[in-house]
């Protein structure tokens, strides 16, 4: 019964982690339209792939006992793909200076998974070590993945505008991690279930945080116009014509 209702939790965890995945497309489109990243930042999406990474390889037969955590396996490889297109439309419209650090944070990434991943299979020789090995460094990632957030959490409470945080976005992270950590605590993975203790109450942050500004929004300062300018010229040298014939008319007198 437990393992049905395991894997029942498991499912809804993969549809919600799905629409968690997803739910950036709408920010990816809106950055291709305008040819532009704006204020939005990569940091979350780099992160993100370094949690699908690790737990991917976690779930697969290499680290788990055969295929005891395949619903793992499913989500975050799609994750992989997903989040891997954000970061390289993000790479391909922002500034040369954002492009050089999202790079740099993205080969970084691939470079730490790759040697976990690498002494979790030529290093240990047993599912239980490499368990606690990759799931401890899954967990490190996964609890930044949740955490990472926390920089567009600043800048809404900053601007009182939640024009740079996507409810999409903060409510299925919410979903995402109360349906993992009940998986976790079904199987009793520990490894599971602790990221999830800290994802849940920082996605209720965000859900707080957009009720609160929801209705703000983000006033820009409206630049110069040329017409103003102009118009500003025009006036202005009226006025001193007016003046200098005031000035004429009273030697005449």
């Amino acid at each position: 019964m437990i393992v049905i209702l395991r894997m029942a939790v498991g499912l809804m965890g993969n549809a919600a982690s799905f629409l968690l995945y997803a739910a950036p497309i709408c920010t990816f489109a809106r950055v291709i339209r305008k040819k532009s990243t704006e204020e939005f930042s990569f940091v979350p999406y780099t992160i993100s792939l370094l949690n699908c990474l690790f737990y991917t390889w976690y779930g697969l037969p290499v680290v788990s006992y055969k295929w005891e955590n395949f619903p793992m396996i499913t989500i975050n490889g799609l994750g992989i793909l997903l989040e891997s297109s954000f970061i390289i439309i993000f790479i391909w419209f922002t500034s040369p200076k954002q492009k050089w650090k999202a790079g740099s944070m993205t080969t970084a990434v691939i470079i730490f998974f790759s040697i976990i991943a690498l002494i979790s299979t030529y290093v240990f020789h047993d599912h239980k070590t490499r368990k606690q090995l990759v799931g401890g460094v899954g967990l490190i990632a996964s609890v930044a993945m949740y955490a990472s957030p926390l920089v567009v959490m600043k800048k809404v409470i900053q601007t009182k505008s939640v024009e740079y945080m996507p409810f999409s976005l903060s409510l299925f992270s919410f979903l995402a991690s109360l349906l993992w950590m009940a998986y976790g605590l079904l199987g009793q993975d520990l490894l599971i279930t602790a990221p999830n203790l800290v994802g849940a109450p920082l996605g209720a942050l965000q859900l707080v945080l957009y009720c609160k500004y929801r209705n703000r929004v983000l006033v820009e300062p409206k630049p110069a116009q040329d017409w103003d300018v102009e118009k500003h010229d025009q006036k202005t040298s009226k006025q001193h014509l007016q003046i200098g014939v005031d000035s004429t008319d009273d030697n005449i007198r």
